[in-house]
């Protein structure tokens, strides 16, 4: 399944907030279709179903790299679900949409996609990066992309940056400290939900 490029609040109303998408609200309160205000009991399946569509949606993954990232949380020891966040979070592209560089991950993304941000002083195209403690943010020295970076600093998407991260905001420069910890992921889901629904795929 590829990349989801249509109406992004669609999707909000349909999962529930979710910050690396969009930053805009919608002023519907109930889900998209045309029976959305029936009561329902949604089924076990529906539950992990919808848990797994947060994590696609709000990392903008499509469904072969989202499996292909499970298959390599379960084999590093540890829980599984907290693995997975963690490795999510440590993509380059969110990295840079944590630091408060770009609005959303999809505009995070191509930020790195045509070169404008460097890891440890080297041009890195590949969001899937997987940042570690010790690394350097940096955005090349060329003055379109410090104003790209510089118009987004302004209006950061989330309130304040993790715990793991650090930003300087004059020089454009943000380091990686640590592993993300689980309280600081954003997102509100349960992982665990997540985990099921591939284990029984």
């Amino acid at each position: 399944m590829a990349r989801y490029k249509g109406p992004r609040l669609r999707i909000c109303r349909r999962l529930g907030d979710l910050p690396g998408l969009t930053r805009k609200k919608s002023k519907k309160p109930f889900p998209p279709g045309e029976n959305s205000q029936q009561s329902r009991k949604p089924s076990e399946y529906a539950l992990r179903l919808e848990e797994k569509q947060k994590l696609r949606f709000n990392y903008g993954l499509s469904e072969k790299q989202l499996l292909r990232i499970i298959k390599a949380a379960k084999k590093v020891q540890g829980s599984t679900g907290i693995i997975l966040l963690q490795m999510l979070e440590m993509r380059l592209d969110n990295t840079i949409f944590r630091l408060g560089m770009a609005p959303t991950v999809p505009a995070a993304r191509q930020l790195v996609g045509h070169g404008h941000i460097l890891i440890n002083n080297k041009t890195v195209s590949i969001c899937s990066y997987q940042c570690k403690p010790g690394d350097i943010v940096s955005i090349r020295d060329k003055s379109s992309s410090k104003k790209l970076i510089e118009q987004y600093i302004q209006f950061p998407g989330l309130a304040n940056i993790p715990s793991h991260l650090e930003l300087d905001k004059k020089k454009l420069i943000g380091k990686v400290n640590a592993i993300i910890e689980r309280e600081w992921v954003a997102l509100q889901l349960n992982e665990l939900l997540v985990v099921e629904y591939y284990s029984r795929k």
